[in-house]
């Protein structure tokens, strides 16, 4: 069992005077991770080589306020690729695309720039490694994720998906020595290894994959909120609903002993009647999330007297993924 983290870490103050003992807990690390900010960025620069309309496969990230900003610049959002015109420039978005997508997009001469997050990348080669090694891939991940739906199509006759201990159960194989599980990168770690665990009960034999899925950003911020949901009253995460690992923020910090916990994409969306009662209030934000949403929320709490604002840090990201190569050149300074 790891250490406790300390609250005190790199703690910061805001002016003034806040109301005695009312104070915000803010995790360090949140936001960003370095294949949403590669995906982000992969979207800018396409603008700016090629203009506008720049067309994207679902939405590049799973982050409402991004996936506007950007609509107003001309990127355009479609479900399919039959959607684009051909010849015009597709995005793929940060989840990953199956090979049928690639091919239905090169049938219709487009020009694609792919921003598949490359920790994705490493899942989707994992899948194609053990499909042409005749293994039997349980994939744990939540069933209709654009991720999920991207990685079984490198090996639909190898992949089955496992949706959580309770699916289990319903798990069938080949050959019991020749399984190995892998998952979607944005999961619950505490839920995935309890399906690991539910899995190998089931086949002893089951194989782990050659590295962790799920990424260092998912655990980071998984990390930081299991450090301080004990102290917290309330949690807020800013994320969206369909953004698995902003969801998971909110299980896990329930999880860890945070006494309530709401997920909002907005500052607006946060209830005063939260508030009643509360001294401590954690905030989060999930991987897609850019920092202006969650400054929204201090600033909120500020007026509800929360002005005294401590940073939980545990952990430092410096990772930076490289840009796709067609727009490599254009990286921002």
């Amino acid at each position: 069992m790891s250490a406790p983290v300390p609250l005190e870490v790199g703690i910061t103050r805001s002016a003034g005077s806040p109301a005695a003992g009312k104070r915000v807990l803010l995790a360090e690390p949140r936001g960003y991770c370095a294949g949403v900010d590669r995906a982000v960025e992969t979207v800018e620069k396409a603008l700016e080589k090629h203009g506008a309309p720049i067309y994207v496969r679902k939405e590049i990230v799973h982050n409402r306020h991004v996936v506007e900003t950007l609509a107003e610049r001309g990127v355009v959002f479609v479900d399919e690729t039959d959607e684009v015109p051909e010849g015009a420039v597709l995005v793929f978005s940060a989840h990953g695309v199956s090979p049928a997508v690639h091919a239905s997009a090169a049938e219709r001469n487009l020009r694609t720039i792919d921003a598949t997050c490359p920790l994705v990348t490493k899942v989707h080669q994992e899948a194609k490694r053990f499909a042409r090694d005749d293994y039997d891939i349980l994939l744990i991940g939540h069933e209709g994720h654009e991720e999920v739906e991207g990685t079984a199509g490198e090996a639909p006759d190898h992949v089955q998906l496992v949706d959580g201990p309770d699916a289990v159960d319903q798990v069938t194989v080949r050959d019991e020595a020749k399984v190995i599980w892998l998952s979607q990168t944005t999961l619950s770690v505490d839920e995935t290894m309890e399906t690991v665990q539910r899995l190998r009960e089931k086949f002893p034999l089951l194989q782990d994959p050659p590295s962790d899925d799920i990424c260092y950003a998912t655990q980071n911020r998984q990390v930081a909120v299991k450090a301080m949901a004990p102290e917290c009253d309330l949690v807020i995460v800013v994320g969206a609903r369909n953004s698995s690992n902003s969801v998971r923020l909110v299980e896990v910090a329930l999880g860890a002993g945070a006494r309530a916990a709401h997920l909002v994409d907005y500052a607006r969306e946060v209830d005063p009647t939260w508030l009643e009662g509360v001294r401590t209030v954690g905030i989060t934000s999930g991987a897609s999330v850019p920092e202006v949403l969650v400054r929204g929320v201090i600033d909120l709490l500020a007026e509800h007297g929360f002005a005294d604002v401590q940073s939980v840090t545990t952990a430092n990201e410096t990772l930076v993924f490289a840009l796709p190569r067609e727009l490599r050149s254009a990286r921002r300074a």
